[in-house]
């Protein structure tokens, strides 16, 4: 197995972006042109890498490489959003892996692109780019090329070696259950769990009942042999069952309105451990959303504007007004979800408001809206 966290740090030492790895300070896939930046990316490392996998890392310094680390992003949908713009699509992963120098909720993502014989294109157009674009890496800059371009191998030797070196041990697994357990959550009771002889996933995370049901919340789960963090939330609650084949993680929101008790599943992930070595996360949607009477969604919406309009002219907020602004991520996607349809968009320009906003909790909240927003869109998708 490869240990993800060396990989990195083989990558960013083997030398600067080249034609088969990029780096990137952050993900901002809230937009069209964000959203357009990393496809163009996916299709260009795809083109240039018939042979071998090719990478994106993110939360790192353009400049000096140095590891700062991002939000916790747990979208594997995303391979929706590239097969919906790109014809010949190649199989990407996201994983987010942890960095003992960083915070407990940053970690660095790791883009991997399997390889494709394919030729990679643009099927529609987004943003500036138009359809039938085709992109390859040529040293680290990203360029269009011809349509009819061609293939061929040129990283296959180098990635190899690369991935070869970053080969996990049996210190490094022990290394990594002993911090998790005795360092990171020694206050949590943190647990582990062997899989087939092989497999090792810790969690840790605060127990708690509601309304009969068992719940963990501030929830951390890694598979130490790969240092791949499963799941981080600071607000979501999660139920973790397991057997000696699979461990399971069923993710739930709480989107009561003045209700904190009233929690809705949002998905499961299942990891299936198999004898050979190899596992399989299988990911289930489970998301229906919560009704509520439009009359009364009627005057939040308009309360939420009224609260950011204030905020937005640099009028002082009451306390009441100040305790309801951590509520307005979730009840503005409430009503996006009731049919309020500018909601959402209401939500989106109000983030620097709300990212300056003193207490810190309420960034919180919008990050993780913004979060099951996603889920949802690249799940239709």
């Amino acid at each position: 197995m490869i240990n993800k966290r060396l990989l990195i740090k083989n990558l960013l030492a083997h030398n600067d972006e080249n034609s088969f790895y990029d780096k990137k300070r952050q993900l901002n896939l809230h937009t069209r042109e964000g959203k357009a930046k990393f496809l163009k990316h996916i299709c260009a490392l795809s083109n240039s890498n018939p042979t071998n996998n090719s990478y994106i890392v993110v939360g790192v310094e353009d400049h000096d490489n140095e590891i700062v680390g991002d939000d916790f992003f747990d979208d594997s949908r995303i391979q929706n959003l590239v097969n919906a713009f790109l014809e010949h699509p190649p199989k990407i992963q996201y994983e987010n892996i942890q960095f003992p120098n960083l915070s407990k909720d940053k970690v660095i993502g790791l883009v991997t692109i399997q390889p494709n014989a394919s030729v990679s294109f643009f099927k529609k157009g987004i943003h500036t780019i138009p359809a039938q674009s085709v992109f390859v890496r040529i040293g680290s800059n990203t360029k269009p090329t011809e349509f009819g371009f061609k293939k061929n191998n040129q990283n296959e030797a180098t990635v190899l070696s690369i991935e070869n070196n970053s080969r996990n041990s049996i210190g490094d697994t022990l290394d990594g259950v002993m911090d998790f357990m005795n360092n990171r959550h020694k206050d949590m009771q943190p647990k582990y769990k062997v899989f087939k002889e092989l497999f090792v996933v810790c969690w840790a995370g605060i127990p708690k009942k509601v309304k009969g049901q068992s719940f963990y919340s501030r929830v951390d789960i890694e598979l130490i042999n790969e240092q791949i963090k499963l799941f981080y939330s600071v607000l979501d609650d999660v139920q973790i069952e397991f057997d000696e084949d699979q461990f399971t993680i069923t993710e739930y929101v709480s989107l009561g309105l003045n209700d904190k008790t009233s929690f809705y599943p949002l998905e499961r992930v299942s990891i299936h451990f198999k004898e050979n070595g190899y596992y399989k996360i299988d990911r289930e949607m489970l998301f229906s959303p919560p009704e509520f009477n439009r009359k009364m969604l009627h005057h939040i919406y308009n309360s939420n504007l009224t609260l950011l309009s204030k905020m937005q002219k640099g009028f002082e907020l009451s306390h009441r007004e100040l305790k309801d602004l951590e509520n307005i991520p979730a009840t503005l996607m409430i009503c996006y979800l009731n049919g309020f349809d500018n909601a959402k968009e209401q939500l989106i320009a109000a983030k620097p408001l709300l990212k300056a906003a003193e207490n810190k909790m309420v960034y919180v909240a919008f990050k993780e809206v913004m979060r099951i927003l996603r889920k949802m869109k690249y799940d239709v998708i």
